[in-house]
């Protein structure tokens, strides 16, 4: 069984918990599978709009696909999330990536 595979298993057995979706998210992008990646974390999103590691590295995968205005996007809904949960570390990277990524074009 492939990391994906086991981690999708997980997924199914803990079907409210953000952290394994993440990971399956996760793998897909390092696996290079990034339109999987990219559902994955559209998929994290909308069923748990609140977990804030999510968007960095989401944002960072569209960036990557030179999908930079849905980079931006999704930057801007994760510093939106980190306010809400008062997660100030998150929001300051997720701001730093948001200028960067404005400083590039």
């Amino acid at each position: 069984m492939s990391r994906v595979e086991a981690i999708r298993k997980i997924v199914e057995q803990s079907p409210n918990d953000p952290f394994p979706r993440y990971g399956l998210a996760m793998e897909l992008k390092n696996t290079g599978a990034h339109d999987d990646a990219h559902a994955a974390f559209e998929d994290l999103e909308r069923r748990h709009p609140g977990y804030v590691p999510q968007f960095l590295m989401h944002a960072n995968l569209l960036a990557a696909m030179t999908r930079v205005p849905d980079a931006r996007a999704c930057l801007e809904r994760g510093i939106a999330a980190a306010q809400k949960t008062g997660n100030q570390h998150a929001l300051g990277e997720m701001q730093q990536a948001l200028d960067q990524l404005s400083a590039d074009d």
